[in-house]
């Protein structure tokens, strides 16, 4: 049995425009991928697939082996299909040509299944990982079958536990492909999938055809490039100057909130006389609570300011504040200063286009579950729970969560030491 792994790469990326050849210690992303599959086992050969001259040269220039394939491939899986149809292997292995920190025992973990089991047509990989990633609907997730096919993929956090009954667990996608020949080609023939189309996940396509997806579990999921932060860590751990991965909950040091559309539900009331009323949510105010008596303090940051605004904050001994300010960006940098608090510990919590600036400059943002899409697409988790109807507090409670620190305040003693401090 013949494998060859394919790595399908193009140079127009709307992140990072020449993705493949951007620079990670003196050689071209490209190469580095390159290089880590030729160290798989199983593997007979390595080849990139690209539709771009470029990318075809520089492959040539390092001594590695690479195809044009047409400018009309939709996707890395065509770009596969063009290759398998001209060639005599029988496995072929898709490789992203932004992983340059694949393991060569993931590949060849893929491969093995091929080789032990006749009936596997199609195989990736998946990693166990935690609730908040689950949220994250940037990370595609899997849930499994008894016998280890896949049952679903998904942006969304699945499962779902209801109940908080059980919690079962949670497993992150890795687009890493093996495919049998016959099942490769059968892909570009498979009517559409309306699954695939509301995910924007082309392997729900099979699932969906009644055709198997067998998963294979590896250790921890290695970090790809999709934004120049990625290409950043990358460097960093390739150089081995670092070995951290994405910040996580557990380091934050602050949260800042927007008002309107987060800390309430984003309507405006005025009163008879022209003053702005607003309404607020009992259970986001003792989720800051919370939040300070763990020692992570609250700061609120908005463009607007009103009398009602200033009397919740007063009640709620929420003295560090930016109200009336449009520029999201400074103020952030302002209340982080005013704590001590560096604004890669800060996490800010947002709902709508003039949030981004916040989102750009803080370590970790959280978006409102009916956040407009654009800040769902670049926050680093996305709530359950819509703006003014509890999001607030449980944000506070994933932060509290990671910390280690939610069961010593869901007691009797807990909830009376923060109940002591301020009105709800």
């Amino acid at each position: 049995m013949r494998v060859l792994i394919v790595i399908p790469a193009r140079y127009g990326s709307s992140r990072l425009p020449g993705k493949p050849l951007l620079d990670i210690l003196g050689k071209p992303m490209i190469e580095h991928v390159y290089r880590k599959a030729s160290l798989s086992a199983l593997a007979h050969d390595v080849v990139v697939a690209t539709d771009d001259a470029r990318i075809f040269d520089t492959v040539a220039n390092f001594g590695g082996k690479a195809v044009m394939t047409p400018l009309n491939c939709a996707s890395g899986t065509d770009r596969l299909i063009e290759v398998a149809k001209k060639s005599s292997a029988d496995v072929f292995i898709n490789v992203q040509g932004d992983e340059p920190l694949i393991r060569p025992q993931d590949i060849d973990l893929v491969i093995n299944a091929f080789l032990t089991d006749d009936s596997v047509q199609v195989a990736t990989l998946c990693a166990p990982i935690d609730d908040l990633t689950a949220r994250d609907t940037n990370v595609v997730k899997v849930v499994l079958r008894h016998n280890r096919d896949a049952l679903y993929f998904s942006r969304c956090a699945i499962p779902c536990n209801r109940d908080k009954s059980e919690n079962p667990p949670k497993f992150k996608h890795i687009g890493l492909y093996g495919y049998r020949k016959d099942a490769l080609l059968q892909f570009q023939h498979l009517p559409s999938s309306p699954l695939e189309d509301c995910e924007k996940l082309e392997q729900l396509r099979y699932l969906q055809a009644g055709i198997s997806i067998k998963v294979l579990e590896t250790s921890s999921a290695f970090p790809g490039v999709d934004t120049l932060e990625d290409l950043k860590q990358v460097r960093a751990i390739i150089s081995g100057t670092s070995r951290d991965l994405p910040r996580s909950l557990a380091e934050i040091k602050l949260v800042i909130t927007d008002v309107d559309g987060v800390f309430t539900d984003g309507l405006l009331h005025y009163g008879e006389n022209g003053e702005e009323l607003k309404s607020f949510n009992a259970r986001d105010g003792l989720g800051m609570k919370m939040l300070n008596s763990a020692g992570i303090p609250v700061s609120v940051l908005s463009g607007r300011d009103c009398p009602a605004l200033r009397k919740r904050l007063q009640d709620l001994k929420i003295d560090k504040h930016l109200l009336g300010t449009l520029c999201k960006r400074e103020g952030c940098e302002i209340l982080a200063a005013t704590h001590g608090v560096s604004l890669s510990d800060t996490a800010f919590i947002g709902d709508d286009v003039i949030d981004l600036p916040a989102f750009a400059s803080c370590g970790f943002s959280f978006a409102v579950g009916d956040a407009v899409d654009s800040i769902k697409q670049n926050a680093t988790c996305v709530l359950s729970t819509n703006g003014g109807r509890g999001a607030f507090r449980e944000a506070a409670e994933l932060i509290l969560a990671a910390k280690g620190l939610l069961d010593n305040l869901n007691t009797a003693q807990g909830i009376e030491k923060i109940l002591t401090s301020a009105t709800q």
